[in-house]
């Protein structure tokens, strides 16, 4: 129903690059694999049928959870074959989501809960990331910086409280930045050029206290692009690139530390097409961004929520030739598939990389 009525199919010419945070995750470890096999859980079936009405060629997901072999993310794609979208490639790597610290993380005094993890997970790969691409991936050539100390980015800002390092000097420590991953892929297209999929999931900013520890961190995660671009991580950036993912932070509404979405909006490098929804069309209270940016249908602040924001982005490079791009947020009936897959809305920008 949705790709005969909303799939807006892809020129011949282009390249459909996306996002999408899935919400596939589940309690425990090898749940969403057996919900997949099993071919009878409402939300699987929706995110199968959202992704294959707009069929991206390269597909980042986010809040996915990860296994050992990849076998989830191999099932989900056998799915999509059958649905109509046949994806060759798949690739991931470990998540910092719910890898074991043994530390208290987040200060509350104690140990082994899941904000405890580098990144918050009930288990190891808890809500990871995963690559679905009709073009083979130069594995080789990936530059995973997931393992970057959060102390070690150029500029961080480390979170304090009553003037002591926050939780703890050991915490801070071994603290990573990434809270899932900060990844740089390269896709291999038809011509032989790569396209370089710098791909993110940033933690909330929120879930925190006073020393705004996961504000602090969604800030930098989102910032770890600009210095990446500027050279400072000490390996020479992509020419040709895409960042992707979910930034978590909207540059308007909700909370968070907005002047580093902004920045990253702003910089003179990427290009912003600004997607647009089509559900998306009633402003949330006290909101001022245009509403149909939003990329998440959350509960309204009149509900105890946020409201709907604008947090997941696909912003190329300046130089590319974006020829279309949107949010997947149809209206009418087809609203509730969207909605049955995930409180996100996924991303799509077509770019014609011929030149």
């Amino acid at each position: 129903m949705l790709t005969l009525l909303l799939g807006q199919p892809v020129q011949a010419e282009a390249v459909r690059v996306a996002t999408f945070a899935t919400e596939l995750t589940r309690k425990g470890p090898g749940l969403l694999l057996r919900d997949i096999l099993k071919g009878e859980d409402p939300q699987v079936a929706a995110v199968t049928e959202v992704i294959a009405a707009v069929d991206p060629d390269i597909l980042l997901l986010t809040d996915m959870d990860q296994d050992l072999g990849n076998v989830a993310l191999s099932a989900l794609a056998e799915r999509l074959a059958t649905a109509g979208s046949r994806y060759s490639h798949i690739f991931s790597l470990r998540s910092n989501a719910g890898m074991a610290t043994g530390l208290d993380m987040d200060g509350n005094g104690r140990t082994g809960e899941p904000r405890d993890a580098q990144g918050y997970g009930r288990f190891a790969g808890h809500g990871g990331m995963a690559l679905l691409s009709k073009f083979p991936v130069d594995a080789p050539a990936v530059r995973d910086f997931s393992a970057l100390l959060w102390k070690d980015l150029p500029a961080a800002t480390m979170p304090v409280h009553d003037g002591a390092p926050f939780p703890s000097e050991a915490a801070l420590d071994i603290q990573r930045l990434s809270s899932a991953g900060h990844w740089d892929v390269p896709v291999l297209l038809p011509d032989g050029t790569a396209l370089h999929l710098l791909a993110f999931a940033a933690t909330p900013p929120v879930f925190d206290g006073p020393e705004d520890r996961n504000g602090l961190r969604n800030a930098d995660e989102i910032g770890l692009w600009q210095c990446y671009l500027d050279g400072d991580l000490g390996v020479v950036p992509p020419h040709r690139f895409i960042v992707l993912g979910k930034a978590n932070l909207d540059p308007e509404d909700g909370n968070g530390r907005h002047p580093a979405i902004r920045d990253l909006l702003a910089d003179p490098r990427l290009q912003d097409p600004a997607p647009r929804g089509g559900g998306a069309s009633a402003q949330s209270r006290g909101h001022l961004g245009d509403p149909a940016l939003d990329t998440a249908d959350w509960p309204e602040p009149d509900d105890g929520g946020p409201g709907n924001l604008r947090v997941d982005y696909v912003l190329p490079a300046a130089d590319l030739l974006v020829t279309g791009s949107g949010v997947f947020w149809p209206s009418g009936a087809a609203e509730g598939i969207a909605g049955a897959a995930s409180r996100h809305r996924l991303v799509w920008v077509d770019l014609d990389l011929d030149d």
